[in-house]
């Protein structure tokens, strides 16, 4: 069970959330599926850096990961100021599909499906599909202003 993030789907924040002086939990994947994907991961050497950037970003646990080669994040960061176009949506669904592999490669998940589109000048939408493996489905669908217009 993880700690609940409240999750602003189009201011794209989030924060934790108290219950009676205690953290609230998420028996969801939820929380995991956002820190998953809104989380910027280390970008691979050969990955172009978006425009006058030098910092190839990532999260600092990924330092001294307990499991070796286990990292968070997604690498969407990288296409933020990109056109929005079929390409973009492409690259940014495959970023987020490896940012969620770890939970086929951990048995938390039989498949996981994302998909994208824009859905209108400037929005891009994300559709997550897990499906566990009792069979069991959960759907989430993030819409992300784009930065690039």
């Amino acid at each position: 069970m993880d700690v609940l993030i409240a999750f602003d789907d189009k201011l794209l924040i989030g924060d934790i959330k108290t219950v009676a002086g205690d953290l609230e939990t998420d028996p969801s994947l939820r929380t995991a599926v956002v820190i998953s994907i809104f989380t910027d991961a280390l970008a691979n050497p050969d990955d172009e850096l978006p425009a006058g950037e030098t910092d190839r970003r990532g999260w600092w646990g990924d330092l001294l990961p307990e499991v070796e080669g286990d990292k968070i994040g997604s690498r969407r960061w990288l296409y933020v100021r990109e056109k929005q176009s079929p390409e973009t949506a492409e690259k940014i669904r495959e970023a987020d599909q490896e940012a969620l592999q770890w939970l086929i490669d951990d048995g938390i998940a039989a498949s996981v499906s994302v998909t994208t589109e824009w859905i209108e000048r400037g929005v891009l939408a994300e559709e997550i599909k897990i499906t566990k493996p009792d069979g069991d489905q959960v759907n989430w669908r993030f819409n992300q202003l784009w930065e690039n217009l």
